[in-house]
């Protein structure tokens, strides 16, 4: 700790290649094309003291990076995952190693803990991603996301606020910028005192943290789909050719080698035809479309739900007591 006087900066929710794909209809995309090192790379062009490396059940290229931050002084890598549990998506920090998906989420939280590890829920009221909801009234978390950069609606991270604001310093509250991209990163972060990752974890425990900034652009979602297209194809093409290695827990490596050759040449043409301008602006037009109507339904249901959050808490509270 440095007595509150200096301030550092954690970009807590971070992606890389690692985090292998999603399924979008009958499409498959990458997650992210970009790797460990870059996240560090981009990490400390934004200014960051301390990032965590979170891919969807992966630890690995947190290691990685962690290993390759070492040659700087000015940044810190916390290994984190982002893990799908039953219930929804709960990030661990300070990990030690892999959590299994598809687990009940309080007996991932218990396996994070059994690490020593930070409990964080991400976009936890979001109504378009996994998101634990409710759930985060009850669980032994630390804190939950307040803003995550990949949330521009209206709905999501004002609710997350509004939750957190409702009862201070019952949980630390967290900025990440949930980036699969260069494009998303540094337009949020979570403020701490001191600018160690030691001193990013007593500030959780201490719930002295603060979120700051705000989601990233849709622009930038655009340029992050258009890169994952593109970068995606790049390794079509190279697996096409037979130039593509295998990867250790690199799962969307894994993936592309795992496909025929037609699968592969289509999925090329599929994502060079995504790269044109009309396709991604009209897929930017029906996401931000799709976004406002969810929101303004959402907003609808905020005294009800709020009522409901104070009532579950007050239970909680009151079995406990």
């Amino acid at each position: 700790m440095n007595g509150g006087e200096e301030m550092g900066k954690a970009d807590t929710h971070l992606h890389t290649q690692y985090s292998g794909f999603s399924k979008l209809g009958v499409m498959k995309f990458p997650e992210s094309v970009i790797s460990p090192e870059t996240q560090v790379d981009q990490g400390r062009k934004n200014g960051m003291d301390v990032i965590a490396i979170t891919d969807h059940d992966e630890t690995r290229a947190g290691f990685l990076a962690q290993e390759y931050a070492k040659k700087f002084d000015d940044i810190e890598v916390i290994v984190g995952e982002e893990v799908t549990s039953k219930d929804g998506e709960i990030i661990g920090l300070f990990l030690n190693e892999r959590i299994p998906e598809h687990l009940p989420v309080e007996e991932t939280v218990d396996i994070i803990r059994s690490q020593g590890g930070i409990v964080i829920a991400p976009h936890p009221f979001s109504y378009h991603v996994f998101g634990l909801k409710e759930k985060i009234l009850t669980l032994d978390i630390d804190g939950f996301e307040t803003i995550n950069g990949g949330h521009p609606d209206s709905y999501s991270n004002m609710f997350a606020k509004m939750v957190m604001d409702r009862y201070p310093k019952r949980w630390a509250e967290m900025s990440g910028s949930d980036a699969h991209s260069i494009y998303t990163s540094g337009y949020n972060w979570t403020e701490f005192e001191g600018t160690t990752a030691e001193d990013f974890r007593k500030s959780i425990l201490n719930r002295t943290t603060k979120s700051m900034g705000v989601p990233s652009p849709v622009l930038g979602q655009v340029q992050w789909s258009i890169e994952v297209a593109l970068g995606g194809a790049k390794l079509l093409k190279k697996a096409l050719k037979g130039e593509l290695k295998q990867v250790p827990d690199d799962h969307l490596i894994e993936k592309i080698l795992s496909i025929n050759d037609l699968k592969k040449a289509t999925g090329i043409f599929a994502a060079y035809a995504y790269a044109t301008p009309w396709m991604a602006g009209l897929a930017t037009v029906l996401s931000t479309e799709y976004l406002a109507i969810g929101a303004r339904k959402m907003r609808k249901q905020i005294p009800q739900r709020l009522e409901n959050i104070d009532r579950i808490i007050k239970e909680y509270d009151a079995s406990r007591a």
